[in-house]
């Protein structure tokens, strides 16, 4: 190795710290949470009262600061040093964010950070609104279908926890994430490298369970744990609102991938697009929470979907949290990516996905950082990566199928199929001989 390439590594490393040092005030969902409290009040006054929420102030300043000190080192031209500028940009749009809780700004720095949902996707003439509403349009289509599903078999927060922590203690061991069991929680259930909380009193069905398995465990905790590995990257163990888009759309395909998302998980992703455009439209909290009560008839339900739209934002209407925006959006771009690199023959940058907290477009960085021996690879990966046989023959035959347009098959189905009756089952199954 010669002196100009340890030089080179070092500085690599010398930024990486500082930007993981500057993202260490980010706590994002922290800073921009409810207490249980406001729930609480809202509901018990009749939902008929905007929410009083108050936040903490953020200060920006040592962030920005140590942002700035690492752009000294960066010469935004090469593939890695273009990475780190991009990670600059996003730390700092995100202490900026932060500063604006509870404002106008709040909104017009998320928006550059997660999107909204009237700007068309990179590479794909298409926007979050029009995927959220292409999703809810198929859905409706199949209401005339009797799905024939099995009742609901629910689980206890108890014996979710029990499961959960004997699957978690399989996958990562002695690194495994505590399992607690919490009385107040925003959501049924939350993870980070260290634990995993789930509300007492919750109530999970099976797909619940998996769901929470494959996109909390195997997803989030793994690179959580994969990026504080990465000892000469330990940017990559911070998570920020730059890699949200990519996390969580990983997230979401591993329920795809494992078989575990269904119908009402896509409904609810795509209603918070929506709520967001509503809310970018002016629509205030109230609005928002009954376009959710009419859509679900639980006011709990309806009160989180809403919180989830306007936390951090303004009450009022006109400036939400777009970070919703990035579940459906994300899925899509990793979908797209993995199904593409794979017919481009670059299988090989899968496990590269898993290797901390990143972006997709980190992966060429990534790949060269890998190559310097700066970028270890992750040492826990989900079952679909660690045990690919499924992943690889779906890949393959979904480049298979691209080849053939759907758009006239769909016409001819139309034609053929139009004036056939329809075909509604009995709610129980056909009958069959025992």
């Amino acid at each position: 190795m010669t002196n100009a390439t340890e030089r080179e590594q070092e500085r690599i490393r010398a930024v990486n710290r500082l930007l993981h040092g500057a993202c260490r005030p980010l706590r994002i969902l922290r800073t921009v949470a409810w207490a249980p409290e406001v729930k609480e009040r809202f509901l018990a006054q009749g939902a008929c009262e905007l929410p009083d929420v108050t936040y903490a102030a953020f200060d920006p300043a040592p962030t920005i600061e140590a942002v700035r000190e690492a752009r000294r080192q960066i010469v935004p031209v090469t593939t890695i040093d273009l990475w780190l500028d991009r990670q600059a940009n996003a730390i700092e749009l995100s202490a900026r964010m932060l500063a604006a809780v509870g404002t106008s700004g709040f909104f017009e720095y998320g928006r550059q950070l997660y999107g909204e949902p009237t700007a068309p996707l990179r590479y794909v003439a298409i926007t979050p609104l029009d995927l959220a509403q292409s999703v809810l349009d198929t859905i409706r289509n199949l209401d005339h279908i009797e799905l024939n599903t099995a009742p609901l078999s629910y689980h206890t927060a108890e014996e979710v926890a029990e499961n959960l922590g004997q699957a978690v203690r399989a996958q990562f061991g002695d690194q495994a994430p505590a399992i607690e069991l919490v009385d107040r929680l925003s959501a049924n259930a939350l993870a980070t490298s260290r634990a995993i909380r789930i509300r007492r009193g919750a109530r999970f069905t099976d797909r619940d369970f998996i769901q929470l398995l494959h996109h909390e465990a195997y997803i989030h905790v793994a690179t959580s744990l994969n990026g504080q590995a990465q000892t000469d990257l330990p940017l990559l163990a911070a998570g920020h609102p730059g890699t949200t888009r990519t996390q969580e759309g990983l997230a979401v395909f591993a329920e795809v991938i494992s078989g575990s998302i269904e119908l009402d998980r896509l409904r609810r992703l795509a209603d918070r697009v929506l709520a967001i455009q509503m809310a970018i439209d002016g629509a205030d909290f109230l609005e928002v929470y009954r376009y959710f009560l009419e859509r679900t008839d639980d006011p709990d339900q309806s009160f989180e979907n809403a919180r989830r739209v306007f936390r951090g934002g303004v009450i009022t209407g006109g400036a939400p949290f777009t970070k919703d925006l990035v579940y459906l959006f994300g899925l899509l771009q990793v979908d797209n990516f993995i199904r593409a690199g794979f017919a481009a023959g670059r299988a090989d940058c899968l496990h590269l996905l898993f290797c901390g907290k990143l972006d997709l477009f980190d992966i060429p960085a990534l790949c060269e950082l890998y190559a310097l021996g700066l970028c270890r690879p992750p040492r826990f990966l989900p079952p679909w990566i660690s045990d690919p046989r499924y992943l690889l023959a779906m890949l393959t035959f979904s480049v298979f199928t691209s080849r053939v347009s759907l758009e006239p098959i769909v016409d001819v189905a139309r034609k053929l199929l139009d004036s056939a009756p329809m075909v509604r089952m009995p709610a129980n199954g056909p009958e069959r001989e025992s």
